[in-house]
């Protein structure tokens, strides 16, 4: 869950596998001012615009998402994580959104044009270790190798 800026409201979130739930509640009188539909999975992370005016949640599906309160409209929507987003956060100026996830990575994002801008990771166990032309390995152990950070160049093609 999360307050709004001005402290009046309350976004909560949850769900089942079958979808999530969004909702906007007033903080003094305890009644349910939006219920927002359409959020795919469990609504794991939330925050506010500073403007009040736009509500963004993280889920299971690793999506980010950002709702128009007044409307109840989803209006923006990127693929953020591998795995659920857990928390998100507004930067003070309220010009950048932070998004952290299952994948261990943190993604910035602007605001006003959801544009990806950059991610953050720690060192993975394999980060830039190099698998190229090693053999023996399965298409699975590949895969889990990259997830841990090792790269492999492309293959060249000879004609």
């Amino acid at each position: 869950m999360a307050w709004s800026p001005d402290g009046t409201r309350l976004a909560s979130g949850g769900g089942s596998r079958d979808g999530g739930e969004l909702f906007v509640w007033d903080a003094h009188s305890g009644e349910r001012v939006h219920a927002f539909e359409g959020h795919p999975g469990v609504v794991f992370a939330l925050t506010w615009a500073l403007s009040g005016e736009l509500v963004h949640s993280g889920g299971s599906d690793g999506r980010v998402r950002w709702w128009e309160v007044h409307s109840g409209e989803c209006v923006r929507e990127r693929e953020a994580h591998q795995g659920t987003v857990q928390a998100l956060k507004v930067s003070p100026d309220g010009r950048f959104l932070a998004s952290c996830g299952d994948d261990g990575a943190i993604t910035l994002w602007d605001l006003e044009r959801g544009e990806h801008l950059r991610t953050l990771r720690r060192d993975r166990p394999y980060e830039r270790l190099n698998i190229t032309g090693i053999r023996g390995l399965t298409q699975a152990q590949k895969a889990t190798l990259h997830a841990l950070g090792a790269i492999e160049d492309a293959p060249v093609n000879s004609t």
